[in-house]
């Protein structure tokens, strides 16, 4: 166990910053004893680490707070999100250093603002809130996945992948065409009838996540073959194009 002062002076984090999150929850001691002193375990560093990297990559506290306390929750797998982003940071980052290099030594000829572009960092950012985050379809397959048995919890995620393994079967079929089309359609009923509403835009983000989501991807590609996770985003996006 580590005082308040010790993971301070550990960590570079205020003990003021400390307390703070104590008092909000985002990170909370393991004990305190009965004079108030605040004591931290190796599970609760383990938390501040992920909350200092997520505030690193500019994620409000009560996002920080609804993502690390969601009970399906991965430290891997957000681990392995957060280097992520910090990747495509460091691509945004280097972007500006060129162009602002590019400008010093040959001066502004043209307004050119590609350099200033975060979509690929905010879009990815936004996936990681919605894998984790408090909302309305996470709160309505929480409640479903509560009554579910094991058994029933099982046999959902089955059929989820033997979608993925009939749309698999398809991949040599162009993804727009009939057949393909049919089960995206398939595959959005499913989702909704046994995890949450999978409305349009639900199913867009799925879409991304089944490509920029290692875990997915890899799950996706297991049940249909390499390369059906690719296969599966590009036909949900012919999909959702053709309703609108």
């Amino acid at each position: 166990m580590r005082t308040v002062k010790e993971v301070s002076r550990l960590t570079g984090v205020s003990v003021r910053t400390l307390h703070h999150y104590d008092a909000i929850g985002v990170c909370k001691p393991s004990k305190v004893t009965e004079a108030g002193y605040r004591l931290y375990d190796d599970a609760a560093l383990e938390r501040l680490q992920a909350v200092l990297l997520f505030r690193e990559l500019q994620f409000p506290l009560k996002e920080i707070k609804e993502m690390l306390d969601s009970p399906i929750f991965d430290p891997k797998e957000a681990l392995d999100q957060q280097i992520r982003l910090l990747e495509l940071q460091k691509k945004h980052i280097e972007q500006l250093i060129s162009f602002a290099r590019e400008i010093k030594d040959k001066g502004v000829k043209e307004m050119n603002f590609d350099a200033f572009d975060k979509t690929e960092v905010d879009q990815y950012a936004a996936e990681v809130k919605e894998r984790w985050g408090n909302t309305k379809a996470y709160k309505q397959w929480e409640e479903r996945a509560g009554k579910k048995t094991p058994d029933e919890f099982r046999e959902s995620n089955a059929g989820l992948m033997a979608l993925f393994a009939e749309i698999g079967a398809r991949k040599e079929l162009l993804p727009e065409e009939e057949s393909v089309q049919q089960k995206i359609e398939e595959l959005q009923k499913f989702i909704t009838d046994n995890y949450y509403t999978c409305t349009d835009e639900i199913l867009s983000g799925l879409g991304q996540m089944y490509v920029n989501d290692d875990r997915m991807k890899r799950n996706i590609d297991k049940a249909g073959g390499e390369g059906t996770a690719e296969f599966a985003s590009k036909a949900i996006s012919i999909y959702l194009s053709k309703k609108k």
